[in-house]
């Protein structure tokens, strides 16, 4: 393949063991060019002098300057996909956190022993996030988690029962769920941010890792007017809350009389991913109906394609991202071609349609 339509990747580590397995675990796949190894951003960013790289793979911590300050001066002065490659523990959730608010495209977790091992066996996972990295759209660069891809596929029949077509009967309470991916975790700061207190109960499934998804719930619940908590069993769906589903866990939405809650639960992996989008919208679909509005935004993959499609033929009003404001047109384009998509919308007018539809 000719360099010049390879990817090329820059690696910035100060682990001697990831550069070297990291950079022979690149130089063999044909489709990459790895165009550098630096110790630390401030040798990285003398190499990019010379040649930019269209993917960074980063540690957090390193010496004479951290990945953090690394990542926000990148995505300040030229919006480059960054992997990050760092070793995270529940105690460091909230350094994660900082590196998707500051436009990480996906993270992938390292351990603190067994590194090298755990390097050879990941090549597939880590040229994957890579080549997806490449091919984000650069100027909506924004943040999300990485989620372990198993080898099965499994569908939402896997959890729920096949969707029938009747809901449950209207009510005067309006519900909203919301599946993304990649991407997804900046996109819903900017959803979620827009809206007033006063706004219709929320139901959210992003693909995070285990430990992750309360430290996020918080950081939104510090941003917004409305309340951001990550979903417990039985949690109420109100106005003016937004929940979000439990990283590892599966989450439905269930209705008691005229009001709902959810249901938080183990189960197999769905679509690859627990939560699953779909499990989300297949319950919604059951029990709320034409009383929901779906929206599905950016992410890889399918998840939520199939649910947000049982969500419209119940009558429920469906939203799916535009391709221009995705990181990742994926899991929109694919609810998109099965006319699951009642309307596609910019990111910056989904907050609106939200409102509307309440």
């Amino acid at each position: 393949m000719d360099n010049a339509k390879k990817i090329k990747v820059l690696v910035v580590d100060d682990s001697a063991v990831v550069r070297q397995v990291v950079g022979k675990m690149l130089t063999a796949d044909q489709s990459i060019d790895l165009i550098g190894l630096a110790s630390d951003p401030i040798f990285a960013m003398e190499k990019m002098r010379s040649v930019w790289p269209d993917v960074i793979v980063l540690d957090i911590e390193m010496p004479r300057m951290d990945g953090i300050t690394f990542l926000r001066k990148i995505m300040a002065e030229r919006p480059t996909p960054v992997v990050v490659c760092s070793t995270l523990t529940e105690k460091g959730a909230e350094t994660t956190l900082q590196a998707l608010s500051a436009g990480a495209f996906t993270i992938i977790t390292k351990p603190k022993v067994g590194l090298k091992n755990f390097l050879e066996d990941a090549t597939e996972d880590l040229l994957s996030a890579v080549k997806a990295a490449a091919a984000a759209n650069p100027r909506m660069l924004h943040s999300a988690a990485a989620t372990p891809r198993p080898p099965a596929k499994l569908n939402a029949d896997a959890v729920l029962p096949p969707a029938g077509h009747k809901a449950m009967a209207e009510t005067t309470d309006r519900l909203v769920a919301i599946g993304t991916s990649t991407g997804g975790t900046q996109a819903l700061e900017a959803v979620l941010t827009a809206l007033p207190r006063v706004s219709p109960g929320i139901v959210i499934v992003q693909h995070m890792p285990e430990k992750f998804s309360a430290s996020f719930a918080a950081r939104l619940d510090s941003l917004c007017a409305i309340e951001v908590k990550e979903a417990e069993n039985n949690d109420r769906v109100l106005a003016g809350r937004a929940l979000i589903a439990p990283g590892g866990k599966h989450m439905m939405v269930k209705r008691s009389g005229a009001y709902y809650y959810v249901e938080v639960r183990d189960g197999p992996l769905v679509n690859r991913h627990r939560p699953s989008v779909d499990v989300l919208f297949r319950s919604v679909a059951h029990c709320a109906g034409k009383n929901a509005l779906g929206v599905i935004m950016t992410g890889m993959g399918d998840d939520g394609a199939r649910g947000l499609k049982e969500l419209r033929d119940t009558g429920a009003h469906t939203v799916a991202q535009d391709e221009a404001t995705c990181v990742v047109f994926g899991m929109p384009k694919e609810a998109i071609k099965l006319g699951a998509a009642e309307r596609v919308l910019p990111l910056q007018n989904i907050s609106t349609e939200i409102l509307r539809a309440a």
